[in-house]
């Protein structure tokens, strides 16, 4: 094994290999693990992509992908348009009803999207970065009214549809790459596209709510990005921190914080391994996260 470094590779990370649908999934997932393009050259390949061809090719895969393309149709995307427009439409009746619960039920109805099933966010205290998503627009509703909590509600729509958006394009960019560096330079532009179109699109929510610009747009741009991060597998320590200086009783607290998470989302998704298709965790993976020993044959 010592004079064929990819075969060493391949055994290290066969689970990954043989459940991959393509070679780009197997680059993403080695980026994941932190091999890199510079890393690359040490298996006698130029970058990662090359490296994940070699390895899918050497892998032997079964039969099972032909019950793939019955997963993706149009309706759960359909499905979650209709839930993206639940919470506006919510927030919005309850307004107009002007009862005491209206703006703690925008609230409610703007974080629970946050909540959507996506890929498992990394680091411990699953609901932590939820819980502080609620404070924030919680105490900011308290803040400064009813009419900020509806502009955060009309603001889930628009930022469902950027969001899928995004997601799409990035995962197309990842196909169209063939090195980490230039798909990274790909989908910074794209991201920051994405951000300057929902912040338009919050902006009007909150005119139309009456709400204040100053305070409902950084606010919303907050939460865009921590549904963003999380849906994609970021890691919850940064999104936290964002969340809790925004709790801080200052004027520019949420505008630093949304700054803030906007530095660590083009850091974060300009990786490969944040567009990578989720699978459910393997039986390794569960033990990893229970803390349970894992095989000890495995190692053999």
């Amino acid at each position: 094994m010592g004079g064929d470094p990819v075969k060493a590779l391949l055994h290290r990370h066969r689970e990954l290999c043989e459940r991959a649908v393509d070679p780009l999934e197997i680059a993403a997932g080695l980026e994941a693990h932190g091999i890199t393009d510079r890393t690359a050259t040490r298996f006698r390949h130029r970058d990662v992509f090359s490296l994940a061809e070699e390895l899918y090719a050497r892998t032997p895969h079964a039969e099972a992908p032909a019950a793939a393309p019955a997963r993706g149709p149009a309706g759960p995307s359909a499905l979650r348009l209709g839930c993206a427009l639940l919470p506006g439409a919510l927030a919005f009746g309850a307004a107009a009803a002007a009862p005491a619960w209206a703006g703690p039920a925008a609230v409610a109805a703007t974080v629970a999207a946050l909540v959507w099933p996506g890929r498992a966010a990394g680091g411990r205290f699953p609901y932590a970065a939820h819980l502080l998503a609620a404070a924030v627009a919680g105490w900011a509703a308290h803040r400064h009214g009813t009419a900020l909590a509806l502009g955060l509600a009309l603001a889930v729509a628009p930022g469902h549809l950027v969001a899928a958006a995004f997601a799409a394009r990035a995962r197309a960019r990842v196909a169209a790459s063939r090195a980490l560096e230039e798909f990274a330079d790909r989908v910074r532009p794209l991201l920051l596209a994405a951000v300057a179109v929902f912040a338009a699109a919050a902006a009007g929510a909150a005119a139309l709510a009456g709400a204040p610009l100053t305070a409902a747009v950084p606010l919303a741009l907050l939460l865009f990005l921590t549904r963003l991060l999380l849906r994609h597998g970021a890691h919850r320590g940064p999104v936290a921190a964002a969340l809790a200086l925004a709790l801080v009783p200052a004027p520019a607290a949420a505008s630093a914080a949304a700054a803030g998470l906007l530095v660590h989302a083009v850091l974060a998704l300009s990786r490969a391994s944040a567009h990578a298709r989720p699978h459910p965790p393997t039986r390794k993976e569960k033990q990893k996260m229970t803390g349970q020993p894992t095989n000890q044959g495995a190692t053999r």
